[in-house]
């Protein structure tokens, strides 16, 4: 249905060009718009029209005009005073309200097709002929973009994404959910992904006001896909980015599938597996155990790709004590960090209890 705020925004526009008083009511008769204070007092009548067989009515010198939406009654428009001027105008108001009704009828049938087309729910001649039947291009670059807000949806969300990332009318904007909103963008022949950066920075931007550091706004999105077909698919990525964005990149607002990396092989590991491959390497002990010198020390040496000279200058420490607590690792774990592949193991096993942590989270 049409939001009470673009029906506010329709009288107001006529009001103020003609200075006449109108209304618009639904089929019980309640006032969903007015350019007056008291509209409620012409519940009944407007009652009274829906209830008759008539499009329109004239009582009391006013002017009541149905607005249908294919076979049912959708709005009931009001214009107070009598006169043809004012017959006239009630009618240009019924006319716009149609022509909403026609337009968010198809925005509504584009919604649930996209809605049905990410989630899996049509088969593939379906997909074929209802693209035809809405006319949306089977073959067009389009990336499928997931933001998550930190508060439960109120209903203005989806309105404020379309504003801030465009009038294309090639791009859809809808949920599945209470949390998340989900973002089909059509990039042309040329969009890539500064493009896809931008709306997602665009969009968590236009929320700043809402959310803190502790609680952002995030924005994952999937591969970039060339058929209509293929937007499922890069919905599911974008889930999938989301996730494990959360686990392995917390520090990151915008998260694209292509760079999870190891980390997309890790989150889809069964709890037991990731548990017997932590207890292999570190037998009784937690990577929680270490101390935060320790902890410090290894993502440092991490960072500077196993450069021990590098590693101590950044540490602000000598060389000697670097290798020592390397040596100390070592011999506590049986793995050494200067070793690549022992370097390798023990950054996976990192990875590994971060998401196992996350997941102990989540089933709380």
């Amino acid at each position: 249905m049409i939001s009470n705020q673009v029906l506010q925004k329709t009288v107001d526009g006529l009001g103020e060009i003609s200075k006449g008083d109108f209304a618009v009511l639904d089929n019980d008769g309640s006032v969903l718009a007015a350019t007056f204070d008291g509209a409620a007092e012409y519940s009944v009548n407007a009652a009274q029209v829906a209830a008759s067989s008539a499009d329109s009515m004239i009582i009391g010198g006013n002017e009541y005009i149905k607005v249908n939406d294919g076979d049912q009654l959708a709005y009931i428009a009001l214009g107070l005073g009598d006169g043809s001027e004012n017959i006239q105008l009630t009618r240009i108001l019924a006319f716009q309200l149609s022509q909403l009704v026609v337009a968010y009828r198809e925005r509504f049938d584009r919604d649930q097709f996209i809605k049905n087309l990410i989630l899996d729910n049509l088969l593939l001649v379906d997909i074929y002929n209802r693209s035809k039947k809405l006319h949306v291009d089977i073959e067009a670059r389009r990336v499928t973009m997931v933001v998550e807000l930190p508060f439960e949806k109120n209903g203005d969300e989806l309105d404020k994404v379309r504003a801030v990332i465009g009038s294309n009318a090639r791009d859809f904007v809808t949920a599945v959910d209470e949390q998340n909103i989900i973002i089909v963008k059509d990039l042309g022949t040329d969009g890539g992904w500064e493009e896809i950066e931008r709306t997602a920075q665009t969009v968590i931007d236009a929320f700043a006001g809402y959310v803190t550091e502790e609680n952002p706004v995030r924005v994952a999105y999937g591969t970039v896909v060339d058929e209509i077909k293929e937007v499922s698919r890069s919905y599911k990525e974008a889930m999938m980015a989301l996730d494990v964005g959360k686990i392995f990149f917390s520090d990151k607002h915008i998260i694209a599938y292509s760079v999870l990396g190891i980390g997309r092989l890790i989150y889809q590991l069964p709890l037991p597996l990731c548990k017997m491959f932590i207890s292999e390497i570190f037998g009784d002990k937690s990577p929680d155990d270490f101390d935060e010198e320790t902890i410090t020390t290894i993502n440092k040496f991490f960072e500077n790709s196993l450069n021990v000279s590098e590693t101590s200058r950044q540490l602000y420490i000598h060389r000697n004590t670097l290798v020592y607590r390397l040596d100390k690792l070592q011999r506590t774990t049986g793995l050494d960090l200067r070793v690549f592949d022992d370097a390798i193991t023990f950054k996976i096993a990192l990875m590994v209890v971060e998401y196992m942590k996350y997941m102990e989270d989540q089933s709380f």
